[in-house]
């Protein structure tokens, strides 16, 4: 079904396999970026726990629940020994590695903070946690200094690579060529570098999803996060519909897509790092778990305190918010069992795809900034 030689899949090829709809063909689908990742990355799913520690957010995006101008939560940020505490939850687990995310905040005392709490992590867990980053746009010597403190990927999606579509879901002052700007600026530090986008967007065609699955591949991405678009009822884009509210048909829709662009990116670049969302579960009961057999191999529980989770809610209809961490770890071992695969505990789980890319250069990034922190 599909060409032998898979990197030279044009934009055409990705519309026309977006808009499959018979069965088999979509099975096929599935069934050989299955073996494309099983081939590349194995049949090892990756854990990242990640604590969204606050939810105070500079920007207004038309489509996040945290916006800055939704008044209708109560903001809030966890203190350093709460962060604390959840990564050694974290490291105790064997989940090997964690993602801090936030809303997007700029200024010498948030980078301050952040640094600060990278090196406080790789010394509870002896270096043994990877750090991954979702914390937005900064300056390219904030980037340094946390890469230097420790962090080595980070996770800045542009939700869209179409930047008419790109203007339409946030306010002048958001700039896309910024966001390309951040993206090129962690590649050249050293990061293991993600980005994704949202699936299933108002006005969005699977031309716009067959582009961004192009971008990815051309800008040498090394980690992917794509989710399908759940709306939010305090924001602008959602024109007064809520995650409960999507209609049966567009959440098939909208799952269906996200499932075939998982399996599209895992055909198109083997051996990128791809998540199986929590969105999609927001989709379906067992969204992750069918992403999974479609080609992803992240997996992300939320380890965040329970009480803060109920505002800390992108989008409505939110998987896990009234579980704690450890009824999470439960369940997602289950469920990852329940398909035959295997937890990668205590493992990093980086993108083989960086190090590709990076080659020996990637190992001497990382020794010469360990060198450093070792000798004080």
């Amino acid at each position: 079904m599909i060409s032998n030689n898979l990197k030279d899949l044009t934009e055409e090829d990705l519309t026309s396999l977006l808009q499959l709809e018979d069965e088999k063909k979509i099975e096929s689908l599935y069934r050989q970026a299955y073996e494309k990742k099983v081939e590349q990355v194995g049949k090892k799913v990756y854990f990242r726990g990640i604590i969204e520690f606050s939810n105070h957010c500079q920007k207004n995006c038309l489509y996040c629940g945290i916006r800055r101008d939704n008044n209708e939560l109560t903001r809030f940020e966890m203190d350093r020994e709460e962060i604390i505490k959840s990564a050694r939850w974290v490291h105790n687990s064997g989940y090997g590695s964690l993602v801090l995310q936030s809303g997007e905040i700029q200024g010498e005392e948030f980078t301050e903070y952040i640094e600060g709490i990278i090196r406080d992590i790789k010394e509870i867990s002896k270096g043994e946690l990877g750090i991954t980053l979702s914390l937005g746009e900064q300056k390219k010597e904030t980037y340094r200094r946390w890469f230097e403190a420790g962090a080595h990927r980070y996770l800045l999606r542009i939700e869209t690579t179409n930047p008419d579509l790109y203007a339409e879901l946030h306010p002048e002052d958001h700039q896309f060529q910024e966001r390309l700007n951040c993206l090129k600026t962690l590649q050249d530090i050293g990061y293991q570098t993600g980005t994704g986008v949202m699936i299933g967007l108002p006005g969005q065609t699977p031309a716009d999803l067959a582009a961004d699955l192009k971008f990815f591949q051309r800008q040498k991405i090394d980690m992917i996060g794509m989710g399908p678009y759940v709306p939010h009822s305090s924001t602008p884009l959602a024109s007064g519909t809520t995650g409960d509210k999507i209609p049966a048909k567009l959440k098939e829709k909208n799952l269906d897509l996200s499932l075939k662009m998982v399996s599209l990116l895992r055909i198109l670049v083997p051996d990128v790092n791809i998540a199986a969302t929590t969105a999609l579960q927001a989709l379906h009961p067992l969204g992750r778990e069918k992403a999974l057999q479609a080609g992803a191999n992240i997996l992300m529980p939320v380890v965040t305190p329970q009480k803060y989770r109920e505002d800390y809610k992108l989008y409505e209809n939110k998987p896990c918010i009234d579980e704690k961490a450890e009824d999470c770890r439960g369940c997602i071992s289950n469920r990852v069992k329940s398909i035959g695969e295997e937890i990668a505990y205590d493992e990093w789980g980086d993108s083989r795809r960086y190090f590709r890319r990076l080659g020996n250069r990637s190992a001497e990034l990382r020794g010469e900034i360990d060198a450093e922190n070792a000798a004080g």
